[in-house]
């Protein structure tokens, strides 16, 4: 019995994927087209401006992973606790419209850039002040480097 348990759970786990989190290998199908190759996945980085463009990929989807229990990123994404992140690059605080973002979000009067979501990952809360943001923050510079070029790249797809 405990094999059958162990074996089922084994096939559980493998059907589960990281879709839309690029790097993952899929059938190429029209309706799951292939995800960009690793040489590929750092080409766009390299073509993001300094610092981003000295940054790793695979380093910057692991950090990412901490934002997946409450964000997508993919096009199409569903909100989840926080807003789906596809295309935050250039759009304003607080802008999708099916989204409750908190007080301090919603009087936030700028454009998400690579310079606030540095400040932004660094420390939420000493960004904006009173944010439902509940996450302590990357203190690492060049973790949050990483992440905000997977980010850059993983929002335009």
């Amino acid at each position: 019995m405990r094999f059958i348990f162990v074996a089922a759970f084994a096939l559980a786990l493998a059907a589960c994927g990281q879709s839309g989190s690029g790097g993952s290998s899929d059938s190429g199908n029209a309706s799951n087209p292939p995800s960009p190759s690793a040489a590929e996945n750092q080409t766009a980085i390299a073509a993001l401006p300094a610092p981003y463009n000295a940054a790793n990929y695979e380093a910057g989807r692991t950090v990412f992973a901490q934002c997946r229990s409450c964000h997508t990123i993919s096009n199409g994404g569903a909100n989840m606790v926080g807003p789906n992140l596809h295309g935050v690059i250039g759009r304003p605080a607080a802008s999708l419209a099916n989204f409750n973002y908190s007080p301090p979000v919603r009087g936030a009067h700028f454009n998400w850039d690579a310079e606030h979501l540095d400040q932004w990952i660094a420390n939420p809360q000493a960004m904006l002040p009173g944010t439902r943001m509940g996450f302590a923050g990357v203190r690492d510079a060049t973790q949050r480097r990483d992440v905000i070029a997977y980010m850059m790249v993983e929002s335009a797809r």
